[in-house]
């Protein structure tokens, strides 16, 4: 604060978060879906950190998942149906739309019904960062990385990245409807 004129002296650059979140929002605002997923992937890659990042949209299928996009798409590709977790982690996540950390690999079996895909990739923890809107979840965010990795700080890091990408899980199933 000025103590002459009792404002507040704002910061000449913002912060590295705010940089990065400002980027996704720009490619957001072009409504190229492509683009705001490498922004994010971009993004949480620095502020939270992971060894895979995917966007799932969730299908109008029972219990399936479709991957948009893949920060390793030469060993973890878009494209395909894929089934939701254990319908315990289906509950938490698709039906309630809670986020979920799994920090190893007894957290890995409770959630997914074949874990062994996650983890030959290198990773033990998962974020999953559920996208609902009008009460029903309609994508979800999913980042991957080494045991013990996430904490629910990264949560609250993540969410404003998820929910940038409401409009291409929209976008998405209108294609599925047509």
């Amino acid at each position: 604060m000025d103590e002459m004129n009792d404002v507040v002296t704002v910061q000449s650059a913002p912060s590295r978060p705010m940089l990065l979140l400002n980027e996704a929002c720009a490619a957001a605002r072009r409504c190229e879906a492509e683009s705001v997923c490498q922004a994010i992937d971009k993004a949480l890659g620095e502020l939270v950190g992971h060894k895979l990042l995917a966007v799932y949209a969730v299908s109008q299928e029972p219990r399936e998942i479709v991957r948009m996009y893949s920060s390793r798409p030469q060993v973890h590709p878009a494209g395909g149906h894929h089934p939701t977790g254990t319908p315990s982690w289906n509950d938490l996540v698709i039906s309630r739309g809670q986020p979920y950390i799994g920090c190893d690999a007894d957290d890995l079996r409770w959630a997914y019904e074949h874990p062994d895909e996650i983890t030959r990739l290198g990773c033990v923890s998962v974020l999953n960062v559920p996208v609902v809107v009008k009460g029903e979840t309609v994508g979800m965010l999913s980042l991957m990385h080494e045991e013990g990795w996430y904490r629910d700080l990264h949560v609250q890091l993540a969410m404003p990245f998820a929910y940038m990408l409401a409009p291409a899980f929209a976008a998405a199933r209108q294609l599925v409807e047509a």
